[in-house]
C-alpha cells in the first residue's frame, strides 16, 4: 500500500536516487566512483548539512566534488538517473559562506520542506547513518571498535566478526477520532502552551504496530480504540526513528483522562473548533515537515499552518 493524497509526498519519505545496495560491497567499484570528478559528496556533522537557500524560499544541498571532501566515514547514497554517484561522508561541514552569503548550515527538520525530492532523500539518508556511526563505535558484545563496512551501511567488529548495521526505531503515530470525528490533541508536558499534536509513542519489543497503538492511547488517555488503520510512514531520524502512521477510532463516547507523567492535557475538536483555535492563535500544530501534521490536514481536508 502506498500513501495517497494528502499523505503523499511525505516531507521526508521523498527521493530520486537509487540507493544501488549491490554497490556496497564491490571495492573496485566503490574506489573508482569516489576517483571520479563528477561525483558528488554532502558532508553531514550532528544532523546537519550545508544549503544554498534561494530568493523563492527554496533550498539546495551544497555538494563537494570528492578531492574537497574532509575526511571521515564514507556513506554510498546511491546513483541518480543522470548516473551521478552520491556519497556522504561523516565530516566537519566545510566554511563556505565567506564565498557564499547564501549557504548555511540547516537541520533536516529546517531544511527538509525546502529540498526538492532528489535532496531531501538524500539528506535524510546522509543523516540517519552518520547519527549512527556518531555514537555505535563500539562492539556490544565485546566492546572492541568496530570498523564501518558496506559502503557505510553496517560496521563489522575486528573481534568477533559480527555486523551490526544502523539502528531504527519504530514509533507509532495515530490520530484518534470519536463517534463525532472530532479529532484528539494533546499537549506533552514538556511542551510550551498551545502546542499540540497527536499521540505517539515507540513500539515495544514483541509488540506489532497497532498493539502499540492501542496499548498508547490507553496509558496516556484512558481511551480504548478500535478500527486501526495504516496510513503511510515516515523516516525521522533525528536520531533514528521510523514513524508509523495510524488512524484510530475510540469506542464509544469516553472520558478523557491523560496520565499527567507524558500528557499535560488533551481534548477533542471538530473541524470547525480546529480551524478557529488556530485563527485565535489558541493552538500550534506540528510542522508540515512532520507526518503529525500531514496526518491531521488528511483528516481536516485542506492545508493548515503549523509552526512550532
Amino acid at each position: 500500500m502506498t500513501a495517497s493524497g494528502r499523505l503523499a509526498g511525505l516531507v521526508l519519505a521523498r527521493g530520486t536516487v537509487d540507493r544501488a545496495t549491490h554497490r556496497r560491497a564491490d571495492e573496485q567499484w566503490l574506489a573508482a566512483a569516489w576517483a571520479d570528478p563528477g561525483t558528488r559528496v554532502l558532508v553531514a556533522d550532528g544532523g546537519k548539512a550545508l544549503v544554498r537557500t534561494g530568493s523563492d524560499n527554496s533550498a539546495e544541498l551544497v555538494f563537494l566534488p570528492p578531492e574537497q571532501a574532509p575526511d571521515g566515514i564514507r556513506i554510498l547514497l546511491g546513483v541518480a538517473p543522470d548516473r551521478v554517484v552520491y556519497f556522504g561522508v561523516a565530516g566537519p561541514l566545510p566554511d563556505a559562506r565567506a564565498a557564499d552569503p547564501a549557504v548555511r548550515q540547516a537541520s533536516l527538520r529546517e531544511a527538509g520542506p525546502l529540498l526538492s525530492d532528489r535532496d531531501a532523500g538524500l539528506m535524510t539518508h546522509a543523516v540517519a547513518v552518520t547519527n549512527w556511526h556518531a555514537v555505535f563505535a563500539h562492539c556490544p558484545r565485546c566492546g572492541t571498535v568496530t570498523e564501518p563496512v558496506e559502503a557505510g551501511h553496517a560496521r563489522r567488529c575486528p573481534a568477533d566478526g559480527s555486523e551490526h548495521f544502523p539502528r531504527v526505531d519504530p514509533a507509532m503515530i495515530v490520530l484518534v477520532t470519536d463517534p463525532d470525528d472530532r479529532c484528539l490533541l494533546a499537549r506533552n508536558v514538556q511542551w510550551p502552551q498551545r502546542r499540540v499534536s497527536i499521540l505517539a509513542g515507540f513500539v515495544e519489543a514483541g509488540e506489532s504496530a497497532e498493539q502499540a497503538v492501542v496499548r498508547e492511547v490507553r496509558e496516556e488517555t484512558g481511551l480504548s480504540v478500535g478500527e486501526v488503520h495504516y496510513l503511510a510512514s515516515q523516516p525521522w531520524p533525528m536520531p533514528q526513528s521510523l514513524m508509523l502512521g495510524f488512524r484510530a477510532r475510540a469506542a464509544g463516547r469516553q472520558q478523557v483522562t491523560v496520565d499527567a507523567r507524558e500528557i499535560a492535557e488533551a481534548h477533542w475538536f471538530s473541524q470547525g473548533e480546529l480551524r478557529a483555535a488556530i485563527a485565535a492563535d489558541q493552538l500550534r500544530l506540528p510542522p508540515p515537515v512532520s507526518i503529525a501534521h500531514r496526518i491531521i490536514e488528511s483528516w481536516y481536508g485542506d492545508e493548515l499552518p503549523g509552526a512550532w
